[in-house]
């Protein structure tokens, strides 16, 4: 039946257009969420008119280091997502695209990128990119193998884009960019938990160690969970607190942050796929609209 699985996989994925192909390869919606998160750091951190172009090259460029990041990640485990039902259709497991290919590919766009924000943008900026891209593809990667933590580590490169954008605009590192960079880190962690209970089989065979894999009473797993929401919670605050947004977002954002909060205590008192689902699709309708809220209520 395995081997039947794989098969029908695989044909699916032949069956693909290029374009399908290549959005598998950079991780588009990944690689959009990247984005969105930059431009909110960029639109909240700027002053006066806006900079079209600046913000267009910060774009361009965060796109390229983060495209180059996906598919050298890609490259890394190749072995490990052809052993994943969830994977298995990716560019190279299904053998749509060759090794070679995906790492000439992913090291040229990953570093064109960071010489881009280096030129185009500022030197700080491409210094938080290479931070990012080095911390996804060479510690994040291997530590997923090795031990649960990654998660957390995993977390600090997909908390950067904010404070590159921010850096971006400013051209320095101060509070309020920081208070980017946490909300985005502590909205990961459950966000992520969610996902590992969910695929916990999945990830377990390919020999990924995910907390909920390890955690067999599940103490940790609901502690964690908990402990980071309610952690957004209080950061989540903190654009108002520094004057990057006024009442209309601290509203929403503690509204927000309530409700997120209720999610992650639901699926720790009762930790099934049921509730497990129901916090990573609370996760994904949280975090654009307090982004949204953000952008909509910044103090001019």
């Amino acid at each position: 039946m395995k081997e039947i699985s794989i098969e029908v996989n695989n044909n699916a994925a032949a069956e693909k257009s290029w374009a399908s192909v290549f959005a598998d390869l950079v991780k588009a919606r990944l690689t959009t969420l990247v984005l969105v998160t930059t431009a909110v750091g960029f639109y909240v951190g700027w002053q006066g008119a806006m900079n079209w172009l600046l913000l267009a090259n910060t774009l361009i460029a965060t796109g390229l280091v983060a495209a180059g990041a996906s598919a050298l990640n890609q490259w890394l485990e190749r072995d490990f997502d052809a052993k994943m039902r969830r994977t298995q259709s990716r560019p190279l497991p299904s053998g749509r695209m060759q090794p070679a290919t995906v790492a000439v590919f992913g090291g040229i766009t990953s570093v064109a990128g960071l010489i881009y924000l280096a030129l185009a943008v500022n030197l700080l900026t491409s210094v938080l990119g290479a931070v990012t891209l080095i911390s996804y593809v060479f510690i994040y990667t291997p530590l997923k193998r090795v031990t649960w933590l990654n998660t957390a580590i995993g977390a600090i490169p997909g908390a950067l884009p904010p404070l590159m954008g921010w850096a971006a605009a400013r051209n320095e590192l101060s509070g309020p960019g920081w208070a980017l960079f946490a909300i985005l880190a502590f909205w990961q962690l459950p966000h992520f938990f969610a996902i590992a209970w969910i695929y916990r089989e999945d990830y377990a065979k390919a020999g990924f160690v995910m907390l909920p894999n390890v955690d067999t009473d599940g103490k940790q797993t609901r502690q964690q969970t908990i402990g980071n929401a309610l952690a957004l919670l209080i950061v989540s605050v903190c654009p108002f607190l520094f004057g990057m947004a006024g009442a209309v977002y601290l509203c929403g954002a503690v509204l927000l942050g309530v409700g997120f909060l209720i999610c992650a205590i639901q699926f720790s008192r009762q930790l099934t796929l049921t509730r497990a689902r129901q916090l990573f699709l609370a996760s994904i309708i949280y975090l654009p609209l307090l982004l949204a809220l953000m952008v909509f209520d910044k103090v001019r």
